[in-house]
C-alpha cells in the first residue's frame, strides 16, 4: 500500500478517547513534521508507547513525521553504571572521547532502538538512522560562554551542513525516520549533538512545516523562577530578545525553535512530554505548551498553564 493510499484509509481514527484527540491537521497532506523526543518521558515504557502512537497517528492523517530522539537520561544512568564523571556547561553535556564513545553506543544501540520498536508495534513505518549515515548532518566543535568566559565541552557539534537526500527517501517511501543526534566533522571526527539543535537542524533542511520539541516542563516560563506562568506565543524577535536570560536546560531547545522558524519552518512549538499524547494534542486543535513563530505574526501573549 502506499503512503497516501494507506493516509486516506486510516484517516478513519480510533475514536476512543483514552488513545487522545483526533487529528485534525491544519499542514497540507505530505507536510513534513519534525518531532524531538526526549526529557524523562523517554525512560518511562507507557510514554514512549504514547508517543509512539502519536506519531504513527501523525503519520495516518497524511503528514509525515520525522522523530530526532535524545537520550540524556540514559546516557547518565550508563556513565553512573561505568564510573565516568559528568557535567553540563551551557546546557551542553561536556563530552569527552571516552564519554562520546558512551553516547554512541546509547543512542544508537538502545535507545534508537526502542523507539523504533515502539513505532513498528504498530505496523513497518520506522526506520533507525544517524546523523553520521550517509553524511545527513556535518558538524563543528561548539563553542559554549558561562558567565561571559569561554569553557571547553569537548566533543560537542553544532550541525552546519544537512544532506537530507536519505530522510527524504525514508519518507517518500512511507517510512518514518528515527534520528540519532550524532554527526561527523570534514576532520573524521564523530561529535555529540545536542537534540533540539539536531532536530532544528534537520526540520529547515527538509523545508517542515513545524517542529516540536518535547521536554520535562509545561513550556517557556514567563519569570523563572518566579512564576510558572507559561507564554502560550511569542515572536522569533521576542525570543531572541529572551535568549540571554534563559536558565541552561532550556536555552538549546528554545535556541532551536528560533532557529527553526527564522530558517522557514512556521510554527515551534515546545510541549510537555511527561502529559500522555502531548503531540496528538498540538494536531488536534488545542495548543499546549509555547508556539514560537516567525515575525509578521501577532503575539497572542500569555496563557498559564
Amino acid at each position: 500500500m502506499t503512503h497516501r493510499a494507506a493516509a486516506v484509509v486510516t484517516q478513519r481514527a480510533d475514536a476512543d478517547p483514552a488513545a487522545g484527540p483526533r487529528i485534525r491537521p491544519e499542514e497540507p497532506p505530505g507536510g513534513v513534521v519534525v518531532v524531538k523526543f526526549g526529557g524523562n518521558a523517554m525512560v518511562d515504557a507507557a510514554l514512549q508507547r504514547t508517543f509512539a502512537q502519536d506519531v504513527v497517528e501523525l503519520w495516518r492523517a497524511g503528514l509525515r513525521p520525522v522523530v530526532v530522539h535524545g537520550g540524556g537520561p540514559q546516557i547518565s544512568a550508563m556513565l553512573d553504571r561505568l564510573g565516568l564523571e559528568t557535567r553540563f556547561e551551557a546546557g551542553l553535556r561536556v563530552t569527552t572521547p571516552e564519554i562520546m564513545d558512551v553516547v554512541r553506543m546509547v543512542l544508537t544501540g538502545r535507545v534508537q532502538r526502542e523507539l523504533v520498536g515502539h513505532i513498528n508495534a504498530h505496523g513497518p513505518f520506522a526506520v533507525g538512522m544517524t546523523g553520521e549515515d550517509a553524511h545527513t548532518m556535518t558538524a563543528v566543535r561548539r563553542s559554549a560562554r558561562v558567565d561571559d568566559r569561554p569553557v571547553d565541552i569537548g566533543l560537542v557539534g553544532d550541525v552546519v551542513e544537512v544532506n537530507p537526500g536519505v530522510v527524504r527517501a525514508l519518507l517518500e517511501q512511507g517510512h518514518i525516520p528515527v534520528v540519532s543526534p550524532v554527526a561527523r566533522g570534514e576532520d573524521g571526527q564523530v561529535y555529540n549533538v545536542n537534540a533540539d539543535l539536531a532536530a532544528s537542524a534537520l526540520a529547515v533542511a527538509l523545508g517542515a512545516r513545524r517542529l516540536v520539541v518535547l521536554t520535562d516542563v509545561e513550556g517557556l516560563y514567563a519569570e523563572w523562577p518566579h512564576s510558572t506562568e507559561v507564554i502560550g506565543r511569542l515572536t522569533a524577535d521576542a525570543l531572541d530578545g529572551m535568549l540571554p536570560e534563559l536558565a541552561s536546560g532550556m536555552l538549546p531547545k528554545m535556541e532551536g525553535c528560533l532557529r527553526a522558524v527564522r530558517g522557514g519552518v512556521h510554527r515551534a512549538h515546545v510541549l510537555d512530554g511527561r502529559v500522555p499524547h502531548a503531540v496528538r494534542a498540538v494536531f488536534g486543535g488545542t495548543s499546549p505548551g509555547t508556539t514560537v513563530v516567525p515575525d509578521g505574526r501577532p503575539d497572542t501573549g500569555r496563557s498559564a498553564a
